[in-house]
This record gives C-alpha cells, sequence and structure tokens, in this order.
C-alpha cells in the first residue's frame, strides 16, 4: 500500500540513500522541501547540480576544489611544500586547517584500506601520493588517519611504501583530550598518551 503520490516516496527515497538519514528523517526533509516557496526548492536543487557539476579533485593533492588547476591551498606560496598531511577525506583537511597550527600541504586519499569493504590500495589516492614524495622537495609526510584498525593499517602501508625514498614518516600523537579526566581514559588512549609524551 502506497501512503505517499509516487514523486513524494521518490524524494523521500532519495533523501533516505544520504549517510545518516533513517526513513523517518526522510520522511521530514522531503516534507520540509515540500513547504518550500517555490524559488527555495529551485536554488536548493539547482545548489546540488552545480555543485555536482563544478566541483572535482585537485589534481596535486585530491583534496575538493572548484575552477581550473590546483586549489587554494595547493597554489597558495605562504604553504610549507616539504610537509605533506595525509587525510583519508576531505573533511578532514577542515579538522586540520580549523587548528591554524599546519602551515604544509596536503594529500586526500578519499578513504582508508578496509578488507572488510572491499577497499584495497588501489582504490585510494595511493599512485598520485607516491609521484610527489618520488619527485623530490618533501622532508616530511604526516599521516593523519584515523586511530582505527583500518586508519592504523593504512597509516603503515604507506609509511612502508614511502620509506625508500628518504622521507620522515610521523604519525600524529594520540592522547588524552583537553579537558577530560585520567580515569576515564581507555587503555590504548593511555598507553597512547605515555608513548607521544614530550619534555616541557
Amino acid at each position: 500500500m502506497q501512503y505517499f503520490p509516487p514523486a513524494l516516496e521518490n524524494l523521500v527515497e532519495q533523501f533516505a540513500k544520504l549517510p545518516g538519514v533513517g526513513v523517518k528523517s526522510a520522511q521530514r526533509l522531503a516534507f520540509h522541501v515540500l513547504s518550500m516557496p517555490e524559488d527555495e526548492a529551485a536554488a536548493f536543487a539547482q545548489a546540488i547540480q552545480t555543485a555536482k557539476s563544478t566541483i572535482h579533485c585537485c589534481p596535486v593533492c585530491q583534496n575538493l576544489t572548484q575552477g581550473e588547476g590546483p586549489c587554494s591551498i595547493c597554489s597558495s606560496p605562504r604553504r610549507d611544500a616539504s610537509t605533506i598531511c595525509v587525510v583519508a577525506d576531505p573533511k578532514d583537511v577542515v579538522a586540520m586547517e580549523r587548528s591554524r597550527e599546519y602551515q604544509g600541504l596536503y594529500h586526500v586519499l578519499h578513504g582508508v584500506i578496509s578488507p572488510m569493504n572491499h577497499v584495497g590500495p588501489d582504490d585510494l589516492h595511493i599512485k598520485s601520493l607516491v609521484e610527489r614524495v618520488s619527485a623530490g622537495g618533501v622532508d616530511e609526510v604526516i599521516m593523519a588517519t584515523n586511530p582505527d584498525t583500518e586508519g592504523e593499517a593504512t597509516a603503515m602501508y604507506l609509511s612502508r611504501l614511502l620509506r625508500p625514498f628518504g622521507v620522515k614518516v610521523t604519525r600524529l600523537a594520540y592522547g588524552i583530550p583537553v579537558g577530560s579526566h585520567l580515569e576515564y581514559a581507555d587503555d590504548a588512549t593511555l598507553m597512547r598518551a605515555l608513548e607521544g609524551r614530550r619534555e616541557m
């Protein structure tokens, strides 16, 4: 039995395909779109189409960019080209940039090695990273993948791959989050915090 008109059913199905959106949320979003004025709904649809047709991967770092040539980070003369920070997704670049501490370049893999999800090294932007490092001028590659099993496996794989080029390969330090208490930290976090300790 169909509760909604076919066009509305289709809209709900499309919203439900988005990550983290269940059927109930998809229905709420669909009804919200229907309640929008015609011009706002058209602008919403146009924004999706424009983003899809104009945003592409930077030819250097594989981060998302718009327009021709390298992204704004790769083309900035103020960035340190001798350091490359490797991240899994474009949203990780945003997270790193928020700190305002890192001034080097990036390389976005667009995923991590995950045999369970049938994602291997060939499915990621690893070849272009190796090409960048082998071209010279890079002193350090920072592995900034997530501290989970797949992120660790990806970082280890890349470090072995890049070692022959004589670059320093480092890993982001892990530890106790600012504002938290030691009693609530798990064993693995405490171990990482001890390993990553530094002189004051």
